[in-house]
């Protein structure tokens, strides 16, 4: 069995210090870490220092994206001509990461869009890629992204650009889960890709470490997988520590996810 820790949205110049250590502790028991971008409140330098040093005391392999956030928001100059100065500085220069193994791989998404400051976007060429990659991977195939690929009707933010069509060929070409961030809130549940019919699990977390709270707790998820079984865990805030919140169990079947008790 794998454990993949899914944290996001850390909004460090906005964070909350007091987690910190709780956070990293809980990190060092992962497989492999997964970061779903907003690392900084305003993409300054001292934000990307902090979030650097954090992502550097983390022990296990970490995947890391870029989110809305890590790019200026009030230096439009800035935005258009070097949106990801600061984030390649003290971050990374990879926009594909990757962690493979025979029975987890794990593709790293960059879907910040500087000209949509929020909304996030995807294109033919991110797709093209993806699919080639996808196609040659082995065992549970999961996309780590900041913005969601679906969401609730009733979300105050605009669906990603691209979204739905990305999507049903992505799940095409064989994609089992993705994690994302961007909303402040916790939801986990498979779904049918439009055009594809093939169904998908997505992963939304709140945020690791932010004092922006949309009337939930500061949370994160661990995700176990063995084979066409995965465990996913909220570990949600309370009184400065991280506890386990829920459990659901899923099973990979023929008729795509189902929830383990009733996957028999």
């Amino acid at each position: 069995m794998k454990t993949l820790y899914h944290i996001s949205d850390l909004h460090f110049g906005k964070d909350r210090p007091e987690l910190i250590a709780p956070l990293l502790a809980e990190l060092q028991k992962a497989d492999f870490v997964s970061i779903s971008g907003d690392l900084t409140q305003r993409a300054r330098p001292s934000q990307f220092v902090a979030a650097r040093n954090f992502i550097e005391q983390i022990e296990p392999p970490t995947l890391v994206v870029p989110g809305n956030h890590d790019v200026p928001l009030h230096n439009p100059f800035r935005r258009f001509v070097t949106p990801y100065r600061n984030y390649k500085k003290y971050v990374t220069r990879n926009f594909w990461p990757e962690i493979r193994t025979p029975e987890l791989s794990v593709l790293g998404l960059n879907t910040v869009a500087p000209w949509h400051w929020q909304r996030g976007s995807i294109d033919g060429h991110q797709i093209g890629h993806l699919c080639r990659r996808l196609s040659q991977l082995q065992g549970l195939r999961v996309l780590v992204a900041h913005h969601p690929f679906e969401q609730s009707e009733d979300s105050s933010k605009a669906l990603m650009r691209g979204a739905g069509k990305a999507l049903g060929k992505l799940a095409d070409a064989g994609l089992d889960l993705v994690l994302t961030g961007h909303l402040h809130q916790w939801r986990d549940d498979p779904f049918v890709a439009k055009g594809s019919g093939r169904q998908v699990m997505q992963i939304h977390v709140g945020t690791g470490l932010s004092s922006r709270l949309r009337n939930q707790q500061n949370d994160f998820a661990i995700i176990r997988t063995d084979g066409d079984h995965v465990e996913i865990t909220r570990m949600s805030e309370n009184g400065g520590r991280f506890e386990p919140a829920l459990t659901r169990a899923y099973c990979r079947t023929e008729r795509g996810w189902q929830s383990a008790d009733q996957s028999g």
